[in-house]
């Protein structure tokens, strides 16, 4: 074979390597795709949406199914484990509760914070509160300023958790995930929280018998969770911040929880979409929006100068952009008081009592 044909043989040789290697990586990070629902064994699948990642612009594209009997909503292939700790960990160090802030404001988020507490003190006064999937802890942070006698805890698989409670947001922290570290924390807790944290989970049946064994007889359980069937997810499509992909694994509609809840012995107190509803789908959408049109932050693989440039002129369009994203953050409070009491309503609370043994 002339030397020519062996250079380009080489070559193509190099390139079906890359290819298969990168083939393997990426099946090392999802799953193998499901034919059934997850929830209730259904075959009758539809997909919902296909989407790349908006957030971290991390490569792949990934696909949201929702059964068509039961309405529940999950990613299909799923991430693995791998493929969490891939996708995941930068939001679990305190990226996720960052961007929200940004998104919202932080006397917004406090607000929310306050109402959710209270929300649930009406119920009973807890003496400990473990709050699941806490990050930084902002709403541990907020609690502990009206409620000081209450000693709150928080739970994370990220190492944020431990920063947390050294800026003294929590009392304790517990990194690693609720299925595994509920035995050694069982009936410790007269309440659990949890703030849009089982969008993330790999199997959110097991996060709720996991705080089932956490609490104590008659404490509850606080679920604040992304509302599927909101209207804002058919209008916004994969820009709808909730559809979030490849982070949110699986969205589940209130009657789905309501009815795995009580299979599992609670007795749900409340549940309602009102309170629950965040205003920023707007804001959300058009965020991802523009970070997607504008040039990248960091720097792709060229020399500095260049790097430098892309992040002059990104700069430059965000501040020249700054007044639509104004103007989407007041749409999305004006419509705030109608889509709470409709099902343009992003999200729903629902609180439930553990009772029996």
């Amino acid at each position: 074979m002339p030397p020519s044909e062996q250079a380009v043989t080489g070559r193509q040789r190099a390139r079906e390597a890359g290819h298969a290697a990168r083939a393997g990586a990426a099946q090392e990070l999802t799953e193998q795709r499901r034919t059934d629902c997850p929830w209730c064994g259904s075959r009758r699948l539809r997909t919902r949406l296909r989407a790349p990642d908006l957030l971290q612009h991390k490569a792949g594209r990934f696909a949201l199914d929702r059964c068509q009997d039961c309405a529940h909503t999950f990613q299909n292939p799923c991430l693995t484990a791998a493929g969490r700790d891939f996708h995941c960990r930068d939001l679990l160090d305190g990226l996720g509760p960052a961007v929200a802030e940004r998104i919202l404001g932080a006397r917004h988020s406090a607000r929310r914070h306050r109402a959710a507490a209270d929300a649930l003190l009406r119920f009973g006064e807890p003496e400990s509160w473990l709050d699941v999937g806490t990050g930084r802890a902002l709403f541990p942070a907020v609690a502990k300023e009206d409620h000081p006698y209450i000693a709150f805890d928080g739970l994370d698989a990220g190492a944020v958790v431990e920063l947390a409670a050294a800026d003294g947001h929590i009392d304790e922290a517990h990194r690693g995930t609720l299925p595994e570290l509920a035995p050694r924390l069982a009936g410790r807790y007269d309440a659990l929280s949890m703030f849009h944290h089982l969008e993330h989970t790999p199997d959110p049946r097991a996060e709720l018998a996991a705080a089932r064994t956490v609490l104590r007889t008659g404490g509850h359980l606080l679920i604040e969770t992304a509302d599927p069937e909101s209207r804002f997810a058919l209008l916004l499509g994969r820009w709808w911040i909730s559809h979030l992909q490849p982070q949110h694994l699986h969205l589940v509609p209130l009657r789905n929880l309501r009815r795995a809840l009580e299979d599992l012995g609670y007795t749900v107190v409340a549940a309602e979409r009102r309170a629950a509803h965040v205003p920023y789908d707007l804001t959300a959408a058009l965020v991802l929006l523009l970070d997607r049109c504008l040039p990248p932050a960091g720097p792709r693989r060229r020399p500095e100068r260049s790097g430098a440039l892309r992040r002059a002129r990104r700069a430059v369009l965000l501040r020249a952009t700054a007044p639509a994203v104004a103007a989407a953050r007041a749409a999305d409070h004006l419509l705030a008081p109608a889509a709470r009491r409709t099902r343009l309503a992003n999200a729903y609370r629902i609180i439930a009592r553990k009772d029996g043994t």
